[in-house]
């Protein structure tokens, strides 16, 4: 089995494609995840691609359509560094598959989400130079890997709307913690779309289509799109932002702890615009809250860290979170209120069962 240079103690759930979610004491206390830890998610075989040999073709509604080398890239265009958490839509999943089953899908705990330094330019300013026309609406990314779970199978893509695409935030990345992009996780280039669901951030990316509609491949039409119960494929409405989310790392749900002081920690994420306010902590299931420590803010894209200790007395304990933003949102209560047949978009309290003892 391919561990593509991976911790050990990751948790695998797929080894062809290679999906893997980090164990939450390992994101617990580091801002940037390191390489080894960051989370996996992929739709087909990880593609190999010399750098020398990769290109990126702009075309659609354009007035001077491109073609880039990474050395024309990295050569023509201003540096961008951006600190960025990317989160899989279906991150948390676990917690809507235990109020029903959702066939298929893979069953993500809160790990599916890492923050690193990414590198590159700015999407902005390569878009600039090829000229987007005036009817120009959406900005489709297409990878060269193909999705064998597409129906029928397609290359990786999808799209956001011209006016993210142009925000500046958004970049083509070569570099991954100042370290050259690996291709598990999209090297040479990839695209980084911070604030936005990580299908959003399309790897290996050789064609940028500029459009006056989304993307209707498979990944954008189909999937990761936001359904009732009960709707047939491709209804609902395709994820873009994300939500504020937190989650608890440490300690682990069923835990056996000492009683009395009990260090408890997490992320917190507020998304697109939006940072993380504030972070409630709760030993007695929501009826009393207390406020965590919350860690500086490396950059407007990033989760934040949180931590707090509980004096808790012998016995069985629920310790749970909440995040609000700073549009004044805060996550909902239950799980059940928020199911979903694609399994996405999971951001119900937290809840970790510990012993004291």
């Amino acid at each position: 089995m391919e561990s593509w240079a991976k911790r050990d103690d990751m948790i695998v759930h797929e080894t062809e494609p290679y999906n893997a979610e980090t164990p939450g004491p390992a994101l617990a206390g580091r801002t940037l995840t390191p390489v080894e830890t960051f989370y996996a998610r992929n739709h087909g075989p990880i593609p190999d691609i010399d750098p020398g040999d990769w290109r990126v073709e702009l075309a659609g509604l354009l007035d001077r359509p491109l073609t880039l080398s990474l050395a024309q890239l990295r050569a023509g265009f201003a540096h961008r560094e951006v600190i960025a958490t990317v989160q899989c839509a279906g991150n948390r999943r676990a917690g809507l598959l235990a109020v029903r089953p959702i066939p298929g899908e893979t069953p993500w705990g809160a790990g599916a989400i890492s923050t690193a330094r990414w590198t590159g330019v700015s999407l902005a300013d390569v878009l600039a130079e090829a000229g987007p026309r005036h009817d120009a609406a959406h900005v489709e990314f297409t990878a060269p890997d193909v999705a064998a779970d597409a129906c029928p199978p397609e290359p990786f893509g999808g799209s956001i709307p011209l006016a993210k695409a142009v925000a500046g935030e958004v970049i083509l990345a070569w570099a991954m913690n100042d370290r050259p992009l690996p291709p598990l996780h999209g090297g040479p280039v990839r695209v980084v779309v911070p604030g936005y669901i990580g299908a959003r951030s399309v790897k290996w990316v050789t064609r940028i289509t500029v459009r006056d509609r989304p993307s209707g491949n498979y990944f954008q039409a189909v999937r990761y799109r936001l359904a009732p119960a009960g709707a047939d494929p491709g209804e609902g409405f395709p994820l873009g932002p994300v939500a504020i989310n937190a989650d608890i790392l440490t300690p682990v749900d069923g835990a056996v702890l000492a009683a009395g002081p009990v260090s408890v920690s997490g992320y917190a994420f507020g998304g697109e615009h939006r940072g993380v306010a504030r972070v409630d902590v709760s030993a007695d299931e929501g009826r009393t809250w207390r406020q965590a420590d919350l860690d500086p803010t490396p950059g407007p894209w990033s989760w934040r860290l949180w931590r707090i200790v509980l004096d808790l007395p012998a016995g069985a304990a629920t310790v749970t979170a909440r995040a609000w933003d700073t549009a004044a949102c805060c996550q909902p209560e239950y799980a059940a209120s928020l199911w979903n047949p694609g399994g996405y978009a999971n951001n119900a309290w937290p809840r970790v069962r510990v012993d004291l003892r």
